[in-house]
């Protein structure tokens, strides 16, 4: 028994390691490419580029494979930014990909919230709360305003609004 225990520890202490060092091998040091693009794009990962999220987006310019101009939540301020890091003439961003929106959040009507939990299935960054058949709600300082928790709803009890940023203390 003392044996078996002595190899299985053994070897889940060799695959840890072999993560480990996978993982050493992937991430990307902070001066790559990849991570200055993902810097300045809006965190949104709202899929409006054609691309699971910022990374998969921030990867695709940097490989060359997606122009600077698809992120529709960052505007052309973030094309701008784009343009200027990766030395690029700059660019509008095409509206085929969407069209510039200031900040939104979500905002669920709790009244109206069945608790089916779809929502909280769509949200790309876990800013839904809730249990099924419980109503749910929105952390609002997590909420990238994506809209993807929109389309699930099969009662329409979520709607976006602009965010408004809390006023200062005088």
């Amino acid at each position: 028994m003392t044996i078996a225990i002595i190899i299985m520890s053994s070897i889940a202490a060799c695959i840890g390691a072999a993560l480990w060092l996978a993982r050493r091998g992937v991430t990307q040091s902070p001066d790559s490419p990849v991570e200055k693009i993902d810097a300045l794009l809006p965190q949104t990962q709202c899929g409006q580029c054609g691309y699971a999220g910022c990374r998969p987006y921030a990867e695709a310019i940097a490989n060359g494979t997606a122009d600077i101009d698809q992120c529709a939540p960052g505007g052309d301020s973030t094309a701008t930014a784009l343009a200027n890091l990766l030395g690029r003439p700059v660019t509008s961003i095409n509206p085929a990909f969407g069209n510039y929106e200031p900040a939104s959040v979500a905002v669920i009507d709790e009244d109206a919230c069945i608790g089916c939990a779809l929502c909280i299935a769509a949200c790309p960054v876990d800013a839904i709360v809730g249990a099924h058949r419980y109503t749910h709600t929105v952390i609002r300082s997590e909420c990238t305003g994506c809209k993807l928790c929109l389309p699930p709803c099969p009662v329409d009890c979520i709607r976006i609004e602009p965010l408004r940023m809390p006023r200062k203390a005088a």
